[in-house]
């Protein structure tokens, strides 16, 4: 019988998370997932550069992580952040409180962005490519950092417009991939799995510490409806950790296009059967009803890398006629919802949340 993956769940709350967090791991089985000779980078997620609950790495989650590797021996340890054309890196290090913490336990920040950091590079996969290829077909370019490194994502449970869920999987889309990134949208779902191939070939261990303390539904990745769900997941298997996730939120994981791709081509599974649940297992059968919704911004992206109106796709994102989209996104978000409606969330997450007030402990 074939070995199972295994993802670890746990039950947590403020006042134990980053023990639980290092428990977490243990039952994971990280230490047999990443090499301790090699360096261990940190792949947070900015999804917004604003603080939202649900949509960027938590505090808590990042402390964890770092001491869970440090517990284990791991003690060269680096944070990357990448930018997208809608996302200012700083900024969400700066709002979401990753400093801090970074800080705390003299871990370097690097930025996948930054020429002094690392070079973007041409790679030629090992593995045959569904899509990449033929987006790209100048070349892939990856930055040559990543190469011989351990990699730990660290992504929250949330929906996504344009993949229906967004986690391990989907956040070494930002890491991977440069600020063209959005030529991909129309295959994003295909796109991820041949970033996975990519990483299976470049990284020593891959691994995914989750945060699920406070989830987020609707048309995520970021004008989200937060809901307070207390648990955490882990996993070495990135397509189990989100077929789990998926299954959490109340979706049939094999029906996610990226979750059953990656899984028919064996870079893990979202077959329930074949996953093995560890920690608190009883946590893994809730289902939380959640939806995927669209918003202004995600709803006119949907219609031009989806619809008909693809075939305009070339013409408003390969020339300069894209900045007219990047400003209204960051409009839309930055200057419109989250003013009339975002901050008003976060305001009553932090004050009625246990969550939201432990993130007022950490330091600015």
């Amino acid at each position: 019988m074939a070995k199972k993956a295994r993802v670890a769940i746990l039950r947590t709350k403020p006042e134990t998370v980053l023990a639980d967090y290092q428990r977490l791991a243990e039952l994971a089985n990280l230490p047999k997932a990443l090499d301790p000779r090699m360096t261990t980078i940190l792949k947070d997620n900015i999804s917004w550069h604003l603080l939202y609950p649900a949509s960027n790495t938590t505090p808590w989650q990042l402390e964890g992580t770092i001491l869970a590797l440090k517990n284990n021996g791991y003690t060269d340890i680096v944070d990357v952040h990448n930018k997208t054309v809608v996302t200012i890196a700083d900024l969400g290090d700066r709002y979401n409180k990753f400093g801090p913490v970074l800080e705390k336990y003299n871990i370097p920040k690097k930025y996948n962005f930054d020429p002094q950091d690392m070079t973007w590079i041409k790679y030629t996969p090992k593995s045959g490519m569904i899509v990449l290829d033929k987006i790209f077909p100048e070349g892939i370019y990856i930055p040559d950092y990543f190469i011989g490194k351990n990699i730990v994502h660290l992504p929250t449970v949330k929906t996504h417009s344009y993949t229906v869920t967004t986690g391990a999987m989907k956040n070494a889309f930002g890491g991977l991939l440069n600020v063209n990134r959005h030529y991909t949208h129309t295959w994003i779902h295909s796109t991820l799995v041949d970033l996975l191939s990519i990483q299976k070939e470049i990284h020593t261990g891959i691994f995914c510490m989750m945060d699920g303390t406070t989830a987020g539904s609707g048309p995520g990745p970021r004008t989200l409806i937060p809901h307070q769900k207390d648990m955490i997941l882990a996993s070495e298997d990135q397509v189990a950790i989100d077929a789990v996730a998926a299954m959490l939120m109340g979706f049939d994981p094999m029906k996610i296009q990226y979750i059953a791709q990656a899984t028919e081509r064996g870079l893990g599974t979202g077959r329930r059967d074949e996953i093995e649940i560890v920690g608190d297992e009883s946590v893994a059968n809730e289902r939380w009803g959640f939806k995927v919704g669209v918003n202004l911004g995600t709803g006119t992206g949907m219609l031009l890398w989806r619809s008909p109106l693809k075939i305009l796709q070339k013409l408003f994102f390969h020339t300069p006629l894209v900045n007219i989209f990047i400003f209204a996104s960051e409009y839309y978000h930055d200057h419109f919802w989250y003013p009339l409606k975002g901050r008003r969330v976060v305001e009553r997450w932090k004050k009625e949340s246990p969550w939201g007030r432990l993130f007022e402990q950490y330091p600015d």
